[in-house]
C-alpha cells in the first residue's frame, strides 16, 4: 500500500509547527505561514533543498537511517514521532514486511494461559487491546468497567465508542485529552502497520461519522501510550482516578496489555471494589436466572 500521503501530510504538519525562534533562526518579516520553510529544515538537517523536497511529497523509500534521523533532529520530533517516522520508512521500502502482524484467517482469540492471568488481577480492570483499540480479551472488571462499550456489540472498539456513543462524554471526564489520546494510538498503528484493511476501515467510519475525529485525524499526532493515570466516571460507581500500565506483548507483537489500579486507600480503591462486587453480582445472575441482577 502506497503511503506517500501519509508521509507527506506527516513531514508538512510537523514543519508547520516549528517556529523559527523555536529552531533558533531568524524570523524575518514576509513569512506567509508561521512554521518553517523547507529549505530552513533542509538546511537544519544539512541535506540539500531538493532531497529533503522529495522526501516531503512522500518519498521515503531508500533514506538512510542517518538522514531520518537528521530530519527528526530539525522538526523536533519526540521519541514516538521518530518511531513513527521510521515506520513510515520501512513501509515505504518494503522492509516492514517480517515485522507486519501475520494476518490469520479467522479472529484472534486469547491463549487460555493469558486469560488465566488477565482473571488473575482481581484489584483492576486488565485486558488486552490491539492498535485498532478493539478490546480482544479482559477480565471480569474490565468487562465491568467498560460495560457500556461492550454493549455495542461482541467485538467492542474503544475508538468507536470513544467517538460515535454519546454516552463516553459522561464516561471520560476530560473528554478531549481521551480523544486526543485514542486518535493518536490509531496514528501511531497506521504508520506500524500501514496494510491493516480493518484499520483502514475504521477510520474510514470514524471520519465519515465523527467531525471531531476527522479534525483530530488530521493533525497527524502519534504518541506512546505506555503509563499514566486517567480520571473516569462509571455510571455504577461513579469518579474513578486510576493509574495504568500498558506493556507490549512479546508473544503478541502489535497487542497490548493494560492494568488500571488504583492508589491504596484512596476513595478509586473503593470505587474498584464496589465495581468489583457489582461485577460478579451480574455474573452470577447471569448464569442463575433465579438471582436477582444487582
Amino acid at each position: 500500500m502506497d503511503n506517500r500521503e501519509e508521509v507527506r501530510e506527516f513531514l508538512i504538519s510537523r514543519r508547520a509547527r516549528i517556529t523559527p525562534e523555536r529552531a533558533g533562526l531568524p524570523t524575518g518579516s514576509k513569512r506567509r505561514v508561521p512554521g518553517l520553510r523547507r529549505s530552513e529544515v533542509a538546511a537544519l538537517a544539512d541535506v540539500s533543498v531538493e532531497y529533503y523536497a522529495k522526501l516531503e511529497r512522500g518519498n521515503l523509500a531508500g533514506a538512510s537511517p542517518q538522514v531520518l534521523e537528521a530530519v527528526a533532529r530539525a522538526l523536533q520530533l519526540d521519541d514516538a514521532e521518530r518511531a513513527h517516522l521510521l515506520h513510515l520508512a520501512q513501509a515505504a521500502d518494503g522492509s516492514d514486511t517480517l515485522a507486519r502482524p501475520r494476518r490469520r484467517g479467522k479472529p484472534w482469540t486469547a491463549h487460555p494461559s493469558l486469560q488465566w492471568t488477565l482473571d488473575a488481577v482481581t484489584a483492576g480492570p486488565a485486558f488486552v487491546r490491539n492498535g485498532r483499540m478493539d478490546l480482544l480479551a479482559a477480565n471480569q472488571l474490565a468487562r465491568a468497567f467498560y460495560a457500556d462499550a461492550y454493549a455495542s456489540g461482541p467485538q467492542p472498539n474503544l475508538a468507536r465508542f470513544q467517538f460515535l456513543d454519546p454516552v463516553s462524554h459522561r464516561f471520560y471526564p476530560d473528554w478531549d485529552l481521551a480523544a486526543d489520546i485514542a486518535v493518536a494510538i490509531l496514528r501511531t498503528e497506521a504508520g506500524r502497520d500501514p496494510h491493516d484493511k480493518d484499520l483502514h476501515d475504521l477510520v474510514g467510519e470514524l471520519s465519515t461519522r465523527s467531525d471531531e475525529f476527522r479534525t483530530r485525524w488530521g493533525a497527524h499526532n502519534v504518541r506512546h501510550h505506555g503509563t499514566g493515570t486517567k480520571r473516569f466516571h462509571h455510571p455504577v460507581v461513579g469518579e474513578l482516578t486510576l493509574a495504568y500500565e500498558g506493556l507490549q506483548m512479546a508473544a503478541a507483537p502489535g497487542l497490548v496489555l493494560t492494568i488500571y489500579t488504583a492508589e491504596p486507600g484512596s476513595p478509586s480503591e473503593e470505587g474498584l471494589r464496589l465495581l468489583a462486587s457489582w461485577a460478579a453480582t451480574q455474573e452470577s445472575a447471569a448464569t442463575d436466572p433465579s438471582l436477582p441482577a444487582g
